[in-house]
């Protein structure tokens, strides 16, 4: 009795995921298999055909330009969370997180008016003589990286945060004291100690930026097409149901395997703070 009561527990859970979840991503393979013709059509169009090729490297070059880019940020404002006072550093998580306060959309229309010709990034930089014209950062990738990474920096840094307030303070203070400077304990304790966090936050936001659609349909303007993009078009436009299951399997494909990468490299519940 006392071991089936855990199970009699859990069985709602599973069933619940199971019935909003799992049967709809099913039905999702199905259709991609089946649509229009039973087959692997749609897969093999995936790597052929030269606009859906395009797609894919947009969506990947852009997914890893913002990694990059938000890993980088976010290492420097996750190690200067890390090595503040207590009461500095909650101030710095609650304006961290404000930005969770607000919409997608709200923050993407945001961008577009800072980012447009007569915004007040392009006024600013005529004003301090660095540009003789307006840039152009709306309707291309620069626009959306900007938005993207915007939005990915608390992601990339929470992760890192977690990891580097679990470090041992005394192998930074022992490495010291055998005479390493600050920049050698960096590199040789410091950054070893935090590549967990690092990774952790790599595939996090790596994941996220696979499904973005509002921000590169607004900040891209139509010119920068990604994989979530097309797929609506394709289910809600052309009605090409085949080719846009195809896409929406890849995309969970990829996520799965950056999680299984992930579990490979690093043990998962230590970067939740566990022994």
């Amino acid at each position: 009795m006392q071991r089936s009561l855990p199970v009699a527990l859990v069985l709602p859970v599973v069933l619940l995921v199971g019935g909003l979840f799992l049967l709809p991503v099913l039905r999702i393979l199905a259709i991609s298999f089946t649509e229009p013709v039973p087959g692997v059509g749609n897969y093999v169009a995936l790597f052929t055909q030269p606009l859906y090729l395009k797609i894919m490297a947009t969506t990947a070059r852009i997914c890893i330009w913002t990694t990059l880019i938000a890993l980088v940020l976010g290492y420097v404002v996750a190690y200067v969370m890390a090595n503040v006072p207590a009461h500095v550093r909650s101030w710095m998580t609650i304006c961290l997180l404000v930005p969770f306060w607000l919409s997608v959309l709200v923050r993407a229309f945001a961008w577009v008016l800072l980012l447009s010709r007569e915004g007040v990034v392009n006024a600013t930089l005529m004003a301090l003589g660095m540009v003789d014209r307006p840039l152009t950062l709306l309707r291309n990738e620069t626009g959306v990286l900007i938005g993207m990474v915007h939005y990915m920096i608390p992601y990339a840094v929470l992760p890192m945060l977690t990891n580097m307030l679990g470090i041992d303070r005394s192998l930074m203070a022992a490495s010291r004291a055998l005479g390493a400077g600050p920049v050698r304990t960096f590199l040789r304790v410091y950054l070893p100690l935090s590549l967990p966090g690092v990774l952790a936050a790599a595939v996090l936001v790596f994941i996220f930026c696979l499904g973005f659609f509002i921000t590169p349909a607004l900040l891209g303007g139509g010119k920068t097409v990604m994989v979530a993009q097309y797929i609506e078009f394709g289910i809600s436009e052309t009605m090409n149901w085949g080719i846009s299951t195809a896409f929406a399997s890849a995309l969970l494909a990829a996520v799965v395997l950056s999680l299984v990468l992930m579990s490979r490299c690093v043990r998962v519940p230590s970067l939740f703070g566990a022994p």
